[in-house]
């Protein structure tokens, strides 16, 4: 399963390679099959090229037989808002966003992601209302990280 997952990555990449702009994020493939191929990028990514790569990808796949009987289905897309934030790169687009961080010691921390560095993040948390309001910042270490996942303020 590794192989199949490191040699569907190398082929995401080879076909964004030529768009700096974009990034493989992730690859899964199920018990089943199905293969999730999740690419992002630095100012977002149209539906119609996730259609485009999904197609060309597929294509791939198919000829190389990497799934016999093409016993395999393919879902190109972006992460949503369900899936946490896995790479740096991630965290630098959604600087300005309201984010909900989740410790690996279960502490959790919602607030604005103010920045990104290499080795850790500052999220600004307001607790309060009126002249009782409260901000506070929290710089994060990614080591300390469990999972990010990008939150919708209305």
């Amino acid at each position: 399963m590794e192989s199949q997952i490191q040699a569907l990555k190398n082929k995401a990449e080879a076909l964004i390679g030529a768009e700096p702009g974009l990034f493989l994020v992730e690859v899964k493939i199920r018990p089943t099959n199905n293969i999730k191929v999740f690419i992002d990028g630095d100012n977002g990514i149209s539906i119609d090229k996730l259609v485009q790569l999904n197609r060309s990808l597929y294509n791939q796949i198919e000829e190389s037989n990497m799934f016999p009987g093409g016993d395999f289905s393919l879902e190109v897309s972006s992460p949503g808002l369900d899936e946490p934030l896995k790479l740096y790169r991630q965290y630098l687009k959604n600087i300005g966003c309201y984010v909900e961080v989740i410790k690996k010691d279960g502490i959790k921390t919602e607030g604005k992601l103010l920045s990104a560095a290499e080795t850790e993040i500052v999220v600004e948390e307001e607790k309060g209302h009126g002249k009782k309001k409260e901000i506070i910042q929290h710089t994060i270490p990614f080591e300390n990280i469990k999972t990010t996942k990008v939150q919708i303020k209305f």
